[in-house]
């Protein structure tokens, strides 16, 4: 009877712990999407849609209403000052790689909701699915 006791007892525990675990590692995660859970965010959602690429790859390419913060300008940290961190913000740049980086930043810098969209538009580019400008 105090096996069975013992057992249930650390089986709530368990089960308690692990659940606030997954809470607070929800609102604290950098969120990657795809293009359609990018299109659908935009939609829904009022949300700042930032390419963290050099102004010659975005002046090449970029989304359709996407502002450009140059992660690799020395301005980058003053840059960012000028975004609301609490909307939400979708960054993307070629790969994946500057805009993984860029979220990690823009989290230790207070902002609420930051999603990543996943392989950069270089992954994107020729689907449908994003509304894309190209330098003509």
């Amino acid at each position: 009877m105090k096996k069975l006791l013992s057992i249930t007892l650390l089986s709530f525990i368990l089960l308690f712990s692990t659940s606030c675990v997954d809470k607070n590692a929800d609102s604290t995660d950098v969120k990657l999407v795809t293009a359609e859970e990018m299109k659908k965010i935009i939609e829904l959602e009022d949300v700042q849609l930032v390419d963290v690429r050099t102004p010659s790859e975005f002046d090449e390419i970029h989304i359709e209403s996407a502002q450009n913060i140059d992660f690799r300008s020395p301005t980058f940290e003053e840059d960012i000052t000028k975004l609301d961190k609490s909307k939400p913000v979708l960054l993307y740049c070629k790969s994946g790689k500057r805009s993984a980086k860029c979220a990690r930043k823009l989290k230790e810098a207070g902002f609420e909701k930051v999603y990543e969209l996943e392989g950069g538009i270089s992954k994107w580019q020729y689907s449908e699915i994003l509304t894309i400008e190209k330098k003509s």
